[in-house]
């Protein structure tokens, strides 16, 4: 009987979301809820199977990894691409790569962005620990409201559009920019195009929702982030890759900026890490898109990819194998 391996499932819920049983008449599913220590870690645990079902980005495939797993011969992942694997190797290795198309994910993750702006805004969180921690009023100042305030969108795609129209609900002024983005596209949208500079000048709120590239990579490094008036708000739900995250980290703690993020250069976040306990913040841990219904939509296409290809008709293609 061929094994299979689910990975990434943090939230250990990835065995309820669907119904896994035309798998199972086939096939062993292992369920595995930690993140691997490093690529050794992955490579031992994940020497004994015939596939993996990945979420997408969390645990990286490179060539490396994949030239030391020669039993392997399906790796499904969530979402429609993902950077983490290495889909040349794969095939050069006879590995059949197949994806989901993860539909519900630009409502998801724009309410997400939106919950972290209005936690950062009225320090929700905060409030809710100083209930919890037997006070009242005493340690908050008072929040911001977004009324009338000016959100700075740095990307407007499906994500960042849908949280223009947040925004333009809330009665907020919206500016946007990225490189390819036009003014008529801005305005479609309910935004004015300006640039990068005087969007980080005029912001109250910054959101980030572009795709991590080497053009994207530090869009906000220290110069950007200093444009910014002080209290503003960053908020990322995209990649941590974006922000330079020691400049960032540095404008927390010296009490500039307020950050709400959902993503981070290492997850998931190792215990020790400074974001842990960097003041005037909010964070999650990488919820964007881990919504019930999207999470259930991505296992239900990853359970189909399986059966097809454990019938030998293989789905939802990324490469062809010979």
């Amino acid at each position: 009987m061929k094994r299979i391996a689910i990975l990434d499932d943090w939230q250990r819920r990835a065995e309820s979301l669907t119904d896994w049983s035309a798998v199972r008449k086939h096939a062993e599913l292992v369920f595995f809820a930690e993140a691997f220590a490093n690529e050794n870690d992955a490579a031992a645990q994940l020497a004994g199977f015939d596939a993996v079902v990945a979420m997408r980005e969390r645990t990286p495939f490179p060539a490396s990894l994949i030239a030391r797993l020669p039993r392997l011969k399906l790796l499904s992942f969530t979402g429609a691409k993902n950077a983490a694997v290495d889909i040349p190797a794969c095939t050069a290795h006879g590995i059949q790569v197949c994806y989901t198309t993860g539909k519900p994910l630009t409502y998801a993750t724009a309410e997400l962005a939106l919950g972290l702006m209005l936690a950062a805004s009225r320090q929700i969180a905060f409030g809710d620990a100083q209930i919890r921690g037997g006070h009242f009023q005493e340690n908050l100042v008072p929040g911001m409201e977004l009324f009338g305030r000016t959100i700075g969108i740095i990307g407007l795609g499906k994500l960042g559009g849908r949280l223009a129209r947040y925004a333009n609900a809330l009665e907020m002024n919206v500016l946007a920019w990225s490189q390819n983005l036009t003014a008529e596209r801005a305005a479609e949208a309910g935004a004015q195009l300006v640039s990068k500079d005087e969007l980080l000048r005029r912001s109250d709120v910054v959101s980030l929702h572009l795709v991590l590239s080497d053009r994207s990579r530090k869009t906000l490094g220290a110069a950007e982030l200093a444009l910014m008036k002080p209290g503003a708000i960053v908020v990322n739900t995209s990649r941590a890759g974006l922000v330079d995250q020691q400049a960032l980290l540095a404008a927390v703690t010296e009490g500039r900026l307020v950050a709400a993020l959902d993503v981070f250069a290492h997850e998931p976040l190792p215990p020790n890490d400074p974001w842990r306990s960097a003041p005037n913040t909010v964070l999650t841990p990488h919820l964007g898109y881990v919504s019930q219904g999207n999470m259930s939509a991505l296992y239900t296409e990853s359970a189909e990819n399986l059966v097809a290809w454990l019938q030998g008709a293989p789905i939802r293609k990324m490469n062809d194998i010979a």
